[in-house]
């Protein structure tokens, strides 16, 4: 199996459970890790898969916090770095059907530097490059670019999520679009929400959504639409896979699982870029990731609540 670089934020969602989605009401907060490339890892990694983080935490109790979980859940942390800025940390509260309201207190997440050592790795394997963070300048900027081209010099295969943040862009959309047009240019997977593929694409309709984004490069296009399932778009043509019926209870996650499930699969290939022509082979790979998706919602917390092999591939 090929290993799955993910590249990105490790951070502490402070979530207020149960107190509606607005974040001025939350009273009670409980400790819990993510961030969304280390979600990424970790679903890879619980379905035993090889997933590896690359980011950065804090020097302090929460990012050691951070590694340990990682850690227990069979990331490969060799290539996180620790620094001495504030470990990053998310308040995310949540209403009773699992929406989110976010807000971000940024820290040691933009401190990455890059390794020249990691290109060696990449090479020939998958990258995931989850930008919530990434594209906020800074040293993180900096290295997430160069990893990127890393990956396009080495004969990676890229899979790009813009993990779209409003709190992080408000009255600066239109710089973020921007800057994750590279990235969709050269992304073999993209796996958006209803939300991204309609800001990025600046259409309103599915079709046209990825119409435009294929226009621009992606050549696997997923869009996540919670309960419905997902919409994937291909070269060959465009088809909605259901997901399966839960009752969801936190969202945090549910996306990230979902293209962790993916990659898994796409990793254990011989071939990755075989998912790009063969629409047999990736579209029950795209309901187990549905799946991987949906059992996401039923717990708290992402990290504790990403699946296992068992739960995905045994039903």
């Amino acid at each position: 199996m090929k290993d799955v670089f993910c590249i990105g934020e490790l951070l502490i969602d402070f979530v207020a459970e149960k107190q509606g989605s607005d974040l001025s009401k939350a009273m009670v907060f409980t400790k819990k890790p993510g961030g969304a490339p280390a979600n990424v890892a970790c679903a890879i990694a619980k379905l035993g898969g090889n997933g590896k983080f690359v980011g950065s935490v804090g020097n302090d109790p929460f990012g050691n916090f951070l590694l340990s979980v990682l850690q227990e859940n069979q990331v490969d942390i060799a290539h996180a770095q620790q620094c001495k800025t504030f470990t990053t940390l998310a308040f995310v509260s949540l209403s009773d059907d699992g929406e989110r309201d976010f807000v971000f207190s940024r820290g040691a997440d933009k401190q990455l530097v890059y390794d020249p050592e990691l290109k060696k790795g990449i090479k020939d394997n998958l990258l995931h490059l989850g930008a919530a963070t990434a594209l906020l300048g800074g040293a993180l900027e900096k290295a997430y670019g160069r990893y990127f081209f890393d990956a396009l010099t080495q004969g990676a295969f890229i899979s790009f999520d813009p993990n779209f943040r409003g709190d992080l862009w408000k009255g600066e959309e239109d710089c973020f679009v921007k800057k994750c047009m590279p990235f969709i240019e050269k992304a073999h997977l993209g796996k958006f929400s209803l939300e991204e593929a309609q800001l990025l694409s600046g259409k309103k309709e599915l079709s046209e959504c990825c119409a435009f984004l294929h226009d621009v490069g992606t050549k696997v296009v997923t869009i996540t639409l919670g309960a419905e399932g997902t919409l994937v778009s291909t070269a060959k043509g465009r088809h909605t896979i259901p997901s399966i019926p839960v009752k969801p209870i936190d969202t945090t996650g549910a996306g990230d699982a979902f293209i962790g499930c993916l990659l898994y699969q796409i990793a254990d290939l011989k071939d990755p870029y075989e998912v790009l022509e063969n629409e047999a082979l990736l579209l029950p790979m795209i309901a187990k990731a549905n799946t991987a998706g949906a059992l996401t919602t039923t717990g708290y917390g992402a990290i504790p609540s990403l699946p296992v092999a068992s739960a995905v591939f045994d039903r």
